[in-house]
């Protein structure tokens, strides 16, 4: 077996255990239209890789076999008990909250292979839905067992992340009412709109079990694969056939949405305002895009952003040496790495 197959094998046995644990801590009991929305995009489904990423690190804390604990019973450092579970599945559902309201905000109509929560319930209630799972991200966290002063560390995390994700998508906002932005503004506002989440995934386990030396370089292991992360979507949404990408593909170009690789072909000379001329991602030809693809990977721009992302994983591996050397900790690398390998 391959380490990318190790790493997906990993991805797919923490998926489900994190998949029966949203089952079990957000019950769909009650048949409100409301409840139902809160839940449709969790049951559509997602890789979960922010979740694997706060149980994968736990583990390795802990330093016991993969697989072996009882994520509801898992040991601190001052040999308590908490549900790290718990934890997991409250980093996933800030994680669709966000989907929710980011799709709102574009207009986007389908995620995850099925119509959009405000093309399905509507605009008022997917916005209500949003709210509540936000609201319930942080009654979860608050029910981990962990020790109080822990748990409000944790809570105070997870609210200073929700809050930076609101300023990356403010910042990225205001990146479609300006021409140029340079590559330092970009990757700012990624770390703020998408790596925050993967930080606190990474950070708040060492929280809650009592590793306080280790919070700060999880923490920057997540910043970095977070920002590599985004990095390597929007190298998908170019490279990527539609069919597998599940939308069209060079959407972002059509859209005129800033990119690491959009930023550094204006500052090559390209007029990436014009590089398509359809102004629907609708009317847009695969013609189109292959040839605009093809102006930047001529202009470098392509090439320039995958290394960037693979400099940020090799930098966010080497926050890992905080962790014991164990399976678990390979395992955190090799996400590191799948990050950027990925083709979907």
């Amino acid at each position: 077996m391959t380490r990318q197959q190790t790493v997906e094998t990993a991805l797919v046995d923490r998926r489900g255990q994190v998949n029966d644990a949203i089952d079990e801590y957000l019950p769909l009991d009650d048949p409100e239209e409301l409840y139902e929305a809160s839940r449709y995009l969790l049951k559509a489904g997602g890789k979960r890789l922010r979740p694997t990423v706060v149980l994968l690190t736990a583990e390795s804390l802990a330093d016991v076999p993969p697989l072996s604990t009882d994520y509801t019973a898992f040991p601190t450092a001052d040999d308590r008990q908490i549900d790290i579970m718990r934890a997991a599945v409250s980093i996933e559902i800030i994680q669709s909250f966000t989907l929710i309201h980011d799709d709102i905000m574009d207009d986007d109509e389908v995620r995850r292979g099925v119509p959009a929560v405000h093309e399905e319930y509507g605009l008022s209630t997917a916005i209500l839905a949003g709210d509540t799972l936000y609201s319930k991200a942080f009654e979860t966290m608050l029910e981990t067992g962990a020790q109080p002063a822990r748990s409000v560390d944790a809570m105070s995390e997870l609210a200073t992340t929700c809050t930076e994700i609101c300023e990356g998508q403010s910042l990225d906002i205001s990146f479609e009412r300006r021409g140029a932005i340079e590559p330092d503004e970009y990757l700012e506002m990624v770390e703020l709109k998408t790596a925050v989440l993967y930080a606190a995934a990474a950070s708040i386990p060492a929280i809650l079990l009592g590793y306080d030396e280790a919070v700060d370089p999880l923490h920057g292991y997540g910043l970095d694969i977070g920002r590599a992360f985004q990095i390597q979507d929007d190298l998908l949404d170019l490279t990527t056939p539609t069919e597998k990408l599940g939308k069209q593909r060079g959407s972002d170009l059509v859209e005129h949405k800033q990119t690491l690789i959009t930023v550094h072909a204006r500052n090559q000379g390209v007029d990436v305002d014009n590089l398509v001329s359809s102004d629907s991602v609708e009317a847009v030809t695969e013609a189109e895009i292959e040839a605009a693809v093809d102006r930047l990977r001529e202009a470098g721009s392509i090439q320039f952003a995958r290394e960037r992302a693979q400099d940020l994983v090799a930098s966010g591996k080497e926050n890992l040496e905080v962790l014991p050397d164990n399976e678990p900790k390979r395992m955190l690398e090799g996400v590191a790495d799948y990050l950027i390998e990925r083709d979907y």
